[in-house]
């Protein structure tokens, strides 16, 4: 059939990587400062399995909300090029 629109082909679901994973060099040099703070309030749209305390799973975490956003901006500045 001369025209026939056929959809370009699908990769499998097998090879899509949806999460990056970041690589971690060595054991990181004492605790965690964004962990287990007292500020810390589960958000509750994650799996139950992602309560672990880390302040990327708060509900408040990155938003106005958060009593130590400035803390976090500065952490993402430091990440900038230099």
């Amino acid at each position: 059939m001369k025209g026939s629109f056929s959809p370009p082909p699908h990769r499998s679901r097998a090879h899509a990587s949806p999460i990056p994973v970041m690589e971690t060099f060595g054991e990181p040099e004492g605790p965690d400062p964004f962990v287990n703070r007292p500020c810390y309030e589960f958000n509750h749209r994650l799996g139950t399995t992602a309560n672990d305390r880390r302040c990327v799973h708060c509900r408040h975490y990155l938003t106005p909300r958060c009593p130590e956003i400035d803390e976090f901006l500065d952490d993402v500045d430091d990440l900038g090029p230099e």
